[in-house]
């Protein structure tokens, strides 16, 4: 298949990324993040999480952060909701748009949200359900999909049957994560083939981590299948908690550098967004990571 004419970006930063930093971040910083982000050219930012501040202390602010949340027509921000109780408080506080997670992994299930595949499916009914009636689109994010810290290889048969779960109770969009960035291109590959069986490629975003430094090329590999959604972080910020190594979501400016270079439409100011990636690292005190950010400061 042809490339992608067009690719839609999900920037996950504000949210994958920032709740793994592990110091204090104001949510004056983060609304100042995603009014960067937006003016950038991005569409859909992805805010925050609605979950256990017990948990995940970074996003303890959720609240704050829809109210403060920029007003822009066309301008989409989802956020997380693992659970009823988290769904209904994002929709208390005008959440639009949300997302659930799962693994392709049973061991990563059970030790990121305690529970199997399977009952962390059952827990994502009645969200789905309350979705539906108040017309509020659920993406599903799927983990693990080429490699499990404690599994190691999972075999894409594995990814197709979950993702196929999740597009049957109603995600609109199946994002398909490489959690602890061990994939490589052929696995990538092989990976989207296996799902796109069942699940329509229309309905698959590609969320890839650069942990071995293997994501544009296994993002390369996905977009010639015909995926036109990736999920990155802005200066690939962000990481898992739960897998030893895990290193940030691929960079954003790195996938627009990429795709732009290809004659690919993503609708992104380079030089904006790199100029946010310096930002917000200045903000949390760490130097720039991101090649891209780097090679243009200079």
């Amino acid at each position: 298949m042809p490339l992608p004419h067009a690719v839609n970006i999900v920037e996950v930063g504000p949210r994958d990324g920032l709740q793994n930093e592990p110091g204090s971040i104001d949510t004056d910083v983060k609304l100042e993040l995603i009014r960067r982000l937006v003016e950038a050219g991005l569409r859909q930012v992805e805010a925050t999480a609605f979950v256990s501040p017990r948990w995940v202390p970074q996003m303890a602010d959720h609240t704050q952060v829809m109210a403060g949340l920029p007003s822009r027509p066309g301008i989409r921000f989802p956020v997380l909701t693992p659970n009823l109780k988290g769904f209904e408080n994002a929709v208390a506080a005008g959440a639009r748009e949300v997302a659930v997670f799962a693994a392709a992994s049973e061991s990563f299930s059970r030790n990121n949200i305690n529970c199997s595949i399977a009952e962390s499916l059952e827990r994502f009914e009645p969200i789905l359900v309350q979705a539906r009636e108040r017309e509020i689109p659920v993406r599903g994010y799927l983990s693990c999909t080429l490699g499990c810290p404690y599994e190691g290889d999972i075999a894409p048969e594995a990814v197709a049957r979950v993702a196929r779960r999740l597009h049957d109770m109603g995600c609109h969009q199946i994002s398909l994560g490489d959690t602890v960035g061990t994939g490589t291109p052929l696995k990538a590959r092989r990976m989207v083939e296996a799902v796109a069986e069942q699940v329509p490629l229309a309905n698959l975003a590609a969320h890839f981590h650069d942990t071995y430094g293997q994501a544009l090329a296994n993002l390369f590999a996905v977009l010639e299948l015909g995926i036109a959604t990736v999920d990155s972080s802005v200066g690939g910020l962000g990481g898992c908690p739960y897998a030893r190594g895990a290193s940030g979501n691929v960079a954003t400016e790195e996938v627009v550098y990429m795709l732009q270079g290809m004659g690919i439409e993503t609708g992104v100011d380079l030089r904006a967004l790199v100029d946010t990636v310096h930002w917000i690292h200045q903000q949390l005190g760490r130097p720039v990571q991101s090649r891209v950010a780097r090679a243009m400061a200079g």
